[in-house]
């Protein structure tokens, strides 16, 4: 049944894609090519980069994978990247380990 859908459904947008015709596709193009040289448009998509990010590494910071992979600003100088422990044993400087979260979220 869902093979039969997906038939029906490619067939009936390649049939609607063909009556739409070079003229309509050559119409799209244009509108790509002029929003993608306009300045507004890539700064948008500068500050959705950004804000992608830093959401991605506040995520990695949660996790506990540290925000290491921050291409804006490059490896910090100076910094020894963490040893990894196996769950429920202490890391090396001996500092107890919080109860583990059992709330479901991240």
């Amino acid at each position: 049944m869902a093979k039969l859908s997906f038939l029906v459904g490619f067939g009936a947008g390649y049939v609607l894609g063909a009556k739409a015709g070079t003229e309509r596709y050559e119409q799209i193009r244009r509108a790509w090519e002029h929003a993608k040289d306009n300045p507004q448009l890539q700064g948008l998509a500068g500050m959705a980069q950004a804000r992608a990010d830093g959401v991605l590494n506040s995520a990695r910071a949660r996790v506990g994978l540290g925000g290491s992979s921050d291409r804006s600003t490059g490896a910090r100088s100076g910094s020894v990247p963490r040893a990894r422990t196996a769950p429920g044993t202490t890391p090396a400087s001996d500092t107890p380990l919080p109860p583990p979260d059992t709330s479901g979220g991240l």
